[in-house]
C-alpha cells in the first residue's frame, strides 16, 4: 500500500444501495460488539473485522514491526505451517486476507454457510496462534525490504513520502508503515510478537458481518474467533496527528524528463458541519476526473498533464485536502501556477448551478454500484465504525449530499481554500520554480 497520504481515502465512505439497510446492533455473550445486515439469499458469510491503530502503533525505533507481522498472520497458526494453514482455507472454499495500514489492521474473511464454524477455527488461529517460523518470517522480510528498494526508486513514492514528513512531524503517519531496510532487517521475533500485542486486543477491534447469519450465530462466531485475544492492547492508541504543512514548493532532484508532483492543504473531519459541502466541492475542483475544473484547465486546455486530480484524505487521526499529477519539467511551474490560480477562483466565484446538480447527481448515483456483495458491505460498515459514523449514515448519506447548496460549497470553499496554504512537493528537474521553507 502507499504510504501517508495516499493511504486515507480520497473519498467519503459511500452510500450502500437505495433501498433501506437494516443494520442489527449485536452484542456477542462475551461482549463484543458487531453490526450485521443479514442477506440469505445465498450460503455465503462475509467478515470484516479492523483493528484501531494499525500500523501507528509500531513501537518507537520498531518501524515496520505491524507491518511484518501482519503479512505473516497467514503463514502458518498453531499446528500448521504456511503450507497447510493455506491448504485448510482453500479446501474449504474459504478466504482470509490481512492487510494494514495507517489507522487500522483489516481482516476480510469470506466462508460458506456449512464450513463456517472451521474457517473460523482457522481464523481463531491466525489472530491468536500465529507461528512466525524462521523461514516464513525470512521470506516475508525480504519480500517487504523489496518493495522498499522499489519505493526508494520511484518519484511517485518519494513525493508521497516527503510529503507525509512535512505534514506530521513525529506522529507515524510522518514514516513509512513498511519501515526501512535497517529497521525491517533488525526486527526479531520477540518484536513480532510486541507488534501482535500492540495491535491484537479485543478493546480496539470493530467488527461488521454481513450474509447467511443471524445475530445469534454471529455473537457464537465472535466469541470463538476474538475470544481468546488479550482485552487491551499492550499500547495506547494514537493522538490525533497535529498537521504541520506550511504552504510553499519542495524540490527533489530526480533525472527524469516529467516532474512528478504531490500537494496538500489543510483539510477536515467527516464530523465537521462543512464535510459534504466540501465533498462536493472537491469533486467539482479536481476530484470529479475528466469533468474537474482543474482537468479542464490543465489537461483539456493546455495539455499540461495527463491527469490532476485531488481529494479530501480522511484519516482517522488527521485530515488533508490533497492532490497529485504529473508534467514535463519544462511546463510543472505553468500547472502548478494553475493549480493555485484555480483554487483561489474557485473559493472566489463559487460554483454554477450546472456544476452542483451534475456533482450531486453522480455523487449520489454512482456509489451505490459499487456494493454488490456482502464482502463490500461489511467492510464499509466496519469502516464506518472505525471513524465514528452512527448506523444510519447509509441511509442518509445521500440526503445530505443532495442538501449542499451553492452557497454552502462557497462557504467551505471560502473557509479552507486558500492556495498560499498548499505545501507542493516537486520531484524531478522543473524549470522556473524556487524552492521555499
Amino acid at each position: 500500500m502507499i504510504r501517508a497520504f495516499a493511504t486515507f481515502v480520497f473519498v467519503a465512505l459511500a452510500a450502500l444501495p437505495a433501498r433501506a439497510i437494516d443494520i442489527q446492533q449485536v452484542t456477542s455473550p462475551g461482549g463484543i460488539k458487531a453490526w450485521l445486515v443479514e442477506d440469505h439469499s445465498i450460503p455465503f458469510t462475509a467478515l470484516s473485522l479492523m483493528f484501531k491503530g494499525g500500523a501507528s502503533l509500531d513501537a518507537p525505533e520498531k518501524r515496520g514491526a505491524i507491518n511484518l507481522m501482519t503479512a505473516l498472520l497467514e503463514e502458518g497458526a498453531g499446528e500448521m505451517n504456511s503450507v497447510q494453514f493455506a491448504e485448510a482455507v482453500e479446501g474449504l472454499g474459504a478466504s482470509a486476507r490481512f492487510n494494514v495500514g495507517d489507522d487500522a489492521l483489516t481482516v476480510t474473511a469470506r466462508a460458506l454457510t456449512d464450513n463456517r464454524d472451521q474457517a473460523a477455527d482457522l481464523l481463531r488461529a491466525a489472530l491468536t496462534e500465529p507461528r512466525f517460523d524462521p523461514d516464513a518470517v525470512e521470506r516475508v522480510r525480504a519480500q517487504v525490504q523489496s518493495v522498499i528498494k522499489s519505493e526508494a526508486t520511484d518519484p511517485q513514492s518519494i513525493a508521497t513520502k516527503e510529503l507525509a514528513k512535512l505534514a506530521w512531524g513525529d506522529h507515524p503517519y510522518a514514516t513509512s508503515i513498511n519501515g526501512t531496510e535497517a529497521s525491517v532487517a533488525a526486527l526479531t521475533r520477540d518484536d513480532l510478537i510486541d507488534a501482535k500485542n500492540r495491535v491484537l486486543a479485543r478493546d480496539r477491534v470493530v467488527v461488521a458481518a454481513s450474509g447467511d447469519i443471524d445475530a445469534e450465530q454471529l455473537g457464537a462466531l465472535l466469541d470463538k474467533v476474538l475470544g481468546g485475544l488479550p482485552e487491551t492492547g499492550s499500547a495506547p492508541l494514537p493522538q490525533p496527528a497535529q498537521l504541520q504543512l506550511k504552504g510553499g514548493v519542495s524540490v527533489i532532484d530526480w533525472d527524469s524528463p516529467q516532474t512528478v508532483v504531490s500537494f496538500a492543504q489543510p483539510g477536515l473531519p467527516m464530523d465537521d458541519p462543512d464535510y459534504f459541502a466540501a465533498f462536493v466541492a472537491d469533486h467539482i475542483l479536481g476530484g470529479g476526473g475528466f469533468s474537474s475544473r482543474l482537468m479542464d484547465q490543465i489537461r483539456e486546455k493546455r495539455g499540461l498533464t495527463y491527469g490532476v486530480g485531488t481529494g479530501l484524505a480522511n484519516g482517522v487521526y488527521g485530515q488533508t485536502w490533497q492532490g497529485g499529477m504529473a508534467s514535463a519539467n519544462d511546463k510543472v511551474a505553468e500547472a502548478v501556477g494553475l493549480i493555485r490560480s484555480e483554487w483561489d477562483r474557485f473559493a472566489k466565484d463559487g460554483v454554477t448551478d450546472k456544476e452542483l446538480t451534475d456533482a450531486k447527481t453522480y455523487l449520489t448515483g454512482e456509489y451505490p454500484l459499487r456494493f454488490d456483495g456482502n464482502g463490500k458491505i461489511a467492510g464499509i460498515l466496519a469502516g464506518m465504525q472505525l471513524i465514528g459514523l452512527p448506523a444510519d449514515y447509509v441511509n442518509t448519506r445521500n440526503s445530505r449530499i443532495e442538501a449542499v447548496t451553492a452557497a454552502d460549497v462557497q462557504r467551505v470553499s471560502q473557509r479552507l481554500l486558500h492556495s498560499d496554504q498548499i505545501r507542493f512537493v516537486l520531484v524531478g528537474r522543473p524549470e522556473g520554480v524556487e524552492a521555499s521553507d
